[in-house]
């Protein structure tokens, strides 16, 4: 039998974490909003959480879900009817790459419109663990799947950012969540600048068709949008209207367009729908960079 993707540690014990529990509730996340520190282990192909300082989770990182969680919501509702969720897996792992160029912007990607899994959405390079992968190495291969871009050993710095419980669909007004995954973003800081690294990207357009770069001050913007943590008055009235981003086109090729600042400021709908807007996990993860960036 395959060893779990998370495994949990609850009082020293070892627990396995089935798909419809909240891996933030096993864990004694509160009513609040988070983020909550979390003792975790980063090994190969799997992560370790913990509700307790432990030789096996010697790390710390925030961990932190959005407000309408599912599995939040299910545990509160013990007569929403469950039996069409998966009973034969657990919680998945995933990593994304939160790429930092030299000039301090970061990068994003928009999903494409066919993907299964959160189409149109605004996110760093990420995806699935595979066995026995390290987490850097898995966020690596998500960023050169995706972007065609390799960066070279002796050009870049890494540090993992926090821990993001992720659902599709997001809400449970969309129906029964079908995923869930613990999403760990990594903070990986090229010596490159912003128009260097766009100059070696090459998008997979299976899976991306827009990507653009975000500064400090539109990243702000965007974070503090953050689903149910929004701050009345902290939008900056000086926010340009837009902001540049590269898009594909069918026949191969890509042309500058202009995103408005309106759709990256979107929240995330209470009905199902394929709007264009930033994920809440990437609103945390921008969070977390710009506090990087503070210290």
């Amino acid at each position: 039998m395959a060893a779990p993707r998370v495994l949990l540690l609850l009082s020293g014990r070892p627990e396995s974490v089935s798909f419809a529990q909240s891996v933030c509730g096993l864990l004694g996340a509160g009513p609040g909003l988070g983020p909550w520190p979390t003792h975790c282990s980063l090994k190969r192909g799997q992560l370790i959480l913990s509700d307790r300082p432990s030789p096996e989770a010697s790390d710390r990182l925030p961990l932190q879900r959005p407000p309408f969680c599912p599995f939040a919501a299910l545990a509160q509702q013990p007569m929403v009817p469950k039996a069409t969720l998966p009973t034969n897996r657990g919680v998945d792992l995933g990593v994304a790459v939160l790429l930092q160029s030299g000039d301090q912007t970061v990068l994003l990607t928009r999903r494409t419109r066919i993907l299964r899994i959160s189409p149109n959405l605004w996110v760093p390079p990420g995806g699935h663990v595979e066995p026995e992968e390290e987490l850097l190495d898995g966020g690596l291969r998500e960023l050169w799947e995706e972007c065609g871009l390799q960066l070279p050993e002796d050009q870049f710095s890494w540090v993992p950012l926090g821990l993001w419980e992720s659902a599709y669909p997001p809400r449970l007004s969309w129906g029964l969540p079908r995923y869930h995954h613990i999403v760990l973003y990594l903070l990986v800081i090229s010596q490159e600048s912003q128009q260097q690294l766009q100059a070696q990207i090459q998008p997979n357009p299976g899976e991306v068709n827009a990507l653009m770069w975000l500064g400090p001050k539109v990243a702000a913007a965007v974070a503090a949008t953050e689903d149910g943590t929004e701050t009345a008055g902290f939008l900056h009235q000086d926010l340009p209207p837009s902001v540049p981003a590269i898009q594909l086109e069918e026949d191969g090729g890509a042309r500058p367009v202009a995103v408005p600042m309106s759709t990256l400021l979107q929240t995330t709908p209470a009905t199902a729908e394929d709007k264009e807007r930033v994920s809440t996990g990437t609103k945390f993860a921008l969070r977390l960079w710009l506090q990087h960036l503070g210290r």
